[in-house]
């Protein structure tokens, strides 16, 4: 047991993560950073992330470090425990989980104890290294009309108390499902495993509601029948526990992206506005007929919606030109603008504050073989190119949790603990040579296999693009009238010829959840 009190002792599970700078205290207003969320039906919850350690295996999961179990502490009074927490061995502590407070005056009211449990998995037979006790995990047996929606965890083989955990009327729950990116243990055999879930519905206009907790699956983990635990449901107007204006314009400045280009950049962002007054082109063919078009500065006289006549295309393209051309292509980072959109995200308990990155032109990818890297020369170019940020706040107290790097044409959420920071809590991220893509960290990253596929560089250099210091709000259903939409979000063709993306208004992500790799 030397060795494995040695390993526990020095694995980053053992510190828990802040963020460098306090959170900010924000603007006084409506139900934002008040602590609690009231879903309806009587049912407050509150967001927990102090914990008591339960039981830790030494092996397995990321980096082959194990995984610990957590209870939640430091409840306030009348708040119960929903479900444990489980985090991989290979970061520092950083989690949350809900609890629930019934507040109804119904004798069947939001909240009631389970009638027994089930035992799901228990180590006796786990040979990997693990705590001198045993660990046990037990799924709560709701009473008629409840389901349960998190775990109880322990080191004895007695049943948990049935005042431990509390299951949750059916009504206010969800469906959930397994977050496939993100398999948190499992055993040698692999016939056990512990997966993140999150609701199975996510976007602006659905209800479900994260609990934080953790699925614990016997078998092969198929997700071809419903989960034994349930996500909760916002059944109230879930705009109530957004951020309004003066709060957002807040969070922008305390946590908006300092994002760096690479050395060797020859395609810089602009601004919209820029793009359009230098030069750029509507394109329209009609009948077998091309003409070019000049733009308004704000877009105004581009064609809005999606009905259009089957004999008509439109797109974007760079002035037609050539020193026109050459100089639109490179960009103006001076010009360069955020183009923030504000969605009520898992119910309306987060905030995605998401900035978007506009660039005239895309440049050429690099593919590498073995040590040998071979420009692909024009595979990969195209006007016209839009990345962005994601910055995942927590409406119970403003505190951003994790952020979502778009990447060609998918992306990557990374939790804050593994974020680089500057100037407090303003998160730096790295622009990859001519593709643009976001990372966290500098580098080389590869896409392919076996030293074979298309590399990504990230560097920092002087040319960097602050996004707290130039922004424009463009879309906040929450927000309403307050936000004046640009004409150009609304035009939904092409932002250049054939290969040539859509605008931010038209990705899946706009109302939707981000797309993970």
């Amino acid at each position: 047991m030397v060795g494995s009190q040695k390993k526990k002792k020095h694995l980053p599970i053992g510190t828990t993560f802040k963020l460098p700078a306090d959170i900010p205290i924000w603007p006084q207003g409506g139900g934002f950073a008040t602590g609690t969320i009231d879903l309806g039906g009587g049912l407050l919850v509150s967001q927990i992330t102090t914990f008591n350690k339960v039981w830790t295996s030494f092996e397995g999961g990321p980096n082959n470090l194990g995984v610990t179990f957590f209870e939640p502490t430091g409840l306030s009074e009348g708040f119960f425990m929903l479900g444990c927490y489980c985090q991989p061995n290979n970061k520092p502590l950083h989690g949350w989980v809900l609890v629930g407070k019934d507040n109804s005056s119904l004798s069947n009211g939001a909240l009631a104890k389970p009638v027994d449990y089930n035992l799901v998995w228990t180590t006796r037979c786990l040979k990997k290294k693990q705590d001198e006790e045993e660990g046990y995990i037990w799924l709560p047996i709701a009473p008629d009309e409840y389901k349960p929606v998190g775990y109880v965890v322990t080191t004895s083989p007695e049943k948990p108390s049935l005042d431990r955990i509390r299951c949750v009327r059916s009504y206010l729950t969800d469906e959930c499902t397994r977050h496939h990116s993100m398999k948190l243990w499992r055993t040698e055999s692999k016939r056990f495993g512990v997966f993140d879930v999150r609701p199975m519905k996510r976007g602006i206009e659905a209800e479900g509601v994260s609990v934080g907790t953790f699925l614990a699956q016997s078998g092969g983990g198929t997700n071809t029948k419903p989960l034994p635990i349930a996500c909760l449901k916002n059944t109230k107007a879930k705009f109530s526990y957004m951020p309004n204006l003066s709060q957002v314009e807040a969070m922008i400045k305390a946590y908006s992206p300092y994002m760096y280009l690479h050395p060797m950049e020859e395609y810089l962002p602009s601004s919209v506005d820029w793009f359009f007054s230098n030069g750029a082109v509507l394109m329209e063919k009609r009948k077998g007929v091309t003409r070019e078009n000049a733009i308004k500065p704000n877009g105004s006289n581009l064609p809005q919606g999606g009905s259009f006549d089957d004999e008509v295309t439109y797109w974007l393209d760079l002035p037609l030109d050539e020193a026109k051309r050459d100089k639109v292509k490179k960009g103006d980072l001076a010009s360069a603008e955020a183009y923030v959109h504000v969605k009520a995200m898992l119910g309306g308990s987060f905030s995605d504050i998401v900035m978007w990155v506009f660039y005239p032109f895309n440049g050429g990818a690099r593919a590498k073989v073995a040590c040998t890297n071979i420009p692909l020369r024009r595979k990969g170019e195209h006007v016209g190119d839009w990345e962005h940020v994601t910055l995942r706040v927590s409406n119970f107290n403003g505190e951003l949790w994790k952020v979502y790097l778009s990447q060609h044409s998918g992306g990557e959420w990374v939790d804050a603990c593994e974020l680089e920071f500057q100037n407090g809590n303003r998160v730096v991220a790295y622009s990859s040579l001519h593709g643009h893509a976001l990372f966290s960290k500098p580098g080389v990253v590869m896409q392919g296999m076996r030293g074979l596929g298309v590399r990504n560089d990230a560097a920092k250099s002087d040319a960097v693009m602050d996004m707290a210091n130039g922004f424009q709000i463009v879309g906040a259903e929450c927000l309403g009238s307050q936000i004046r939409v640009a004409p150009w979000l609304n035009y939904c063709m092409n932002w250049g010829p054939k290969d040539g993306p859509k605008g931010p208004k038209q990705k899946d992500s706009w109302e939707g959840d981000e797309r993970c790799k």
